[in-house]
């Protein structure tokens, strides 16, 4: 399919059905004057990735969402810290050497957006729960990591560092004031899921914060404001991780 656009950007994922992300670049394209266009590629594998670069050789830059933030690593030429330190990257430069051979540069914009989207909020807070152990769940945990806050991971099944839905008792939902889903559940079209979470546990002091967007209120969110709790849903933070995608992809 030919493009007459100077640059291409792009997400891959699986699914994407969900995402806001091609509609909120071409928008800006459009309204900046900027020669460029945003399009979804919703891959079986990661492994389409070098057949990407082949087909679209206007490629400039790619958003990562799941299931690839962490299995792109291995075919990325260099990783910043920020990425490596959380093991998962949702931003690709793509920049052309001399002979045309793509050179991918992978970076995280999850850990800045999401850390600058709590600021102000919860005020005080000292603790918190992150639902998930993916790359969203330990880019949350760092930007956690940059307000000062400690937080522990929730997951269905034991491992290391972290605990199970089951291990949550009243003393723990008392101490940790902030709770975040990031794993997919509820996510459109499975607008009915949400984690298994004690959700009576959840009062007026704590703040549910689901990384979903999609739609705009989750059934986790629904759950927790049944329990007085305040909420928020990832629009917000989609929004800072796209600005910084963007400062990234035309930074020289």
């Amino acid at each position: 399919m030919p493009f007459t656009c100077k640059n291409l950007y792009g997400l891959i994922g699986k699914p994407l059905g969900h995402s806001f992300s091609a509609d909120f670049f071409n928008r800006k394209f459009e309204s900046e004057g900027i020669d460029a266009r945003y399009l979804n590629f919703e891959i079986d594998s990661v492994a389409e990735l070098p057949r990407l670069l082949v087909e679209y050789p206007a490629l400039s830059g790619l958003n990562v969402t799941s299931p690839y933030k962490r299995a792109v690593i291995p075919y990325l030429d260099s990783v910043d810290p920020t990425a490596k330190e959380v093991g998962a990257v949702n931003v690709i430069k793509i920049v052309r050497m001399p002979d045309g051979t793509p050179r991918m540069e992978g970076y995280n914009s999850d850990v800045p957006g999401f850390a600058d989207s709590l600021k102000g909020m919860a005020p005080g807070c000292k603790n918190a729960l992150i639902l998930g152990t993916g790359g969203a769940a330990t880019a949350c945990r760092a930007g956690f990591d940059r307000l000062g806050i400690r937080s522990v991971l929730v997951s269905r099944t034991p491992g290391p560092e972290r605990i199970t839905y089951g291990d949550i008792t009243p003393e723990i939902m008392s101490s940790h004031l902030i709770v975040v889903n990031a794993t997919p559940l509820g996510m459109y079209p499975h607008v009915g899921e949400a984690p298994e979470l004690p959700y009576d546990l959840l009062t007026e002091r704590h703040l549910a914060y689901d990384l979903v967007y999609n739609p705009d209120v989750t059934e986790f969110m629904r759950r927790a404001a049944a329990n007085g709790a305040e909420t928020k849903n990832g629009l917000e933070m989609l929004l800072l991780q796209a600005f910084e995608s963007w400062r990234i992809f035309k930074a020289r």
